[in-house]
């Protein structure tokens, strides 16, 4: 797809992945349609981008909400006239606990954000982008939509879901007018566990630590992404983490869990 002249929405806009694809997509060209539930966090992007805040329209939408999601396109008509592409970026993790230790309300909140805020915004918008002479949806799913991540099972069933949704969705618009690409982040140094609600987990705190757990920055996260919808990736795979383990789980499935589990036993509560 080319980017230039396209209006592309981009939820989770305010942070980490998606604030570095809002930057990067308004320098290829784009117009931006940016979704977020912090207005704080679209307000400052709207500041650092300049100039080019006059192909930026800022949304506050919690993409939980059915209904203020299928509100949306009305809002954006009267802004970009019609939307080209949408990347679902937002996403939140869960607690860094085992499933026994999780309650339903953060279970539901995962699920409801993760999953069916992507279900609504693919919903909403994809009647109108089958209308566009060529048109993009993005998924962002993760390392944890494939393979098991102890402390993180809900997060990553929420992401599983993400994964097969989109490859559905890939099947069915074959012949179509709409790309569908898959995203799979390993470990991205982003917010996402401030953003989620969550004081700071284990995990994060021992990353400087551990000398062999290299994050991806969030601006080549973004770069990755980009360059797959420019050269139409059905499957976008984010660091050399995701790539192997990838490959490593479709392997050998067993290896690879007890290999996450065993590197995940030290930050799980005892």
């Amino acid at each position: 797809m080319n980017i230039k002249n396209k209006t592309i929405l981009v939820t989770g806009a305010g942070s980490g992945i998606g604030r570095e694809l809002v930057l990067r997509l308004l320098e290829k060209g784009a117009k931006i349609v940016a979704l977020d539930i912090r207005e704080a966090s679209l307000q400052e992007l709207k500041k650092s981008v300049g100039k080019k805040a006059d192909r930026l329209s800022t949304h506050v939408v919690d993409i939980s909400d059915k209904r203020a999601v299928e509100s949306l396109p009305k809002d954006i008509a009267l802004e970009h006239g019609s939307v080209d592409a949408i990347v679902n970026n937002a996403g939140i993790i869960q607690p860094f606990v085992r499933v026994n230790d999780l309650d339903y309300e953060a279970i539901e909140k995962v699920m409801n954000i993760n999953f069916f805020g992507t279900l609504y915004m693919v919903k909403t918008f994809l009647p109108l982008l089958l209308a566009r002479p060529e048109a993009y949806i993005v998924n962002v799913s993760s390392m944890g939509g494939f393979l098991p991540v102890s402390g993180q099972s809900v997060y990553g069933a929420s992401k599983a879901a993400v994964k097969l949704l989109t490859e559905g969705l890939f099947a069915e618009l074959k012949g179509t007018n709409v790309h569908v690409s898959v995203v799979f982040p390993g470990a991205t140094a982003t917010n996402i566990t401030e953003n989620s609600g969550l004081k700071e987990s284990k995990l994060q705190a021992s990353d400087s630590k551990n000398q062999s757990f290299v994050m991806l920055p969030a601006s080549e996260a973004a770069r990755l992404i980009i360059e797959g919808i420019e050269k139409n990736k059905p499957q976008i795979y984010l660091g050399k983490d995701s790539k192997l383990m990838s490959i490593l789980y479709r392997l050998s499935p067993v290896f690879a869990t007890n290999l996450i589990a065993k590197q995940m036993k030290s930050l799980l509560p005892k």
